[in-house]
């Protein structure tokens, strides 16, 4: 009867060491490859919410074909409806604003910023495993938008 105390003893410990380890709300901080493996995202920390910015793009300046006369300038944020902000780098743009940490593996009431449109979108993002994310944009409910499958840059 003592054995099988210390097992389910040992057995709980670990249980809950690894829920721990799972609602760790930092886990998700560090760099990330966006799904069409064109850019890195740093998602950092700053007065308890989450945030992202672009820090690495696979091509940092328009091709040879840009059709808005920008060949071989750095890229901008020319999509973007404010005309003040349409000279601002890409690299270095926040596009992920103001998540919370929910619960589990879930980070929510966030904005993510898409630069090839030009257009905000609510967020969540969930912790698929430690080097997989789901980051999913979506128009007013969560049902109606795209997820992208983000991996941890090592």
């Amino acid at each position: 009867m003592k054995t099988i105390g210390s097992v389910l003893g040992l057995l709980l410990l670990f249980c809950t060491g690894a829920n721990a380890q799972a609602t760790r709300p930092d886990t998700i901080v560090g760099k990330w490859l966006n799904q069409k493996q064109t850019a890195h995202i740093e998602i950092y920390k700053t007065d308890g919410k989450y945030f992202g910015k672009i820090v690495w793009l696979k091509q940092p300046t328009y091709p040879a074909d840009d059709k808005k006369g920008m060949a071989g300038k750095t890229k901008v944020d020319r999509e973007n409806p404010d005309p003040a902000k349409r000279s601002q780098p890409v690299l270095g743009l926040v596009i992920l604003r103001n998540f919370v940490f929910a619960s589990d593996n879930l980070w929510q009431q966030g904005q993510v910023y898409d630069p090839e449109n030009g257009k905000d979108y609510k967020c969540k993002m969930t912790l698929k495993s430690p080097d997989a994310l789901d980051v999913r944009g979506f128009i007013g409910f969560s049902f109606i938008g795209r997820t992208e499958n983000w991996t941890r840059v090592k």
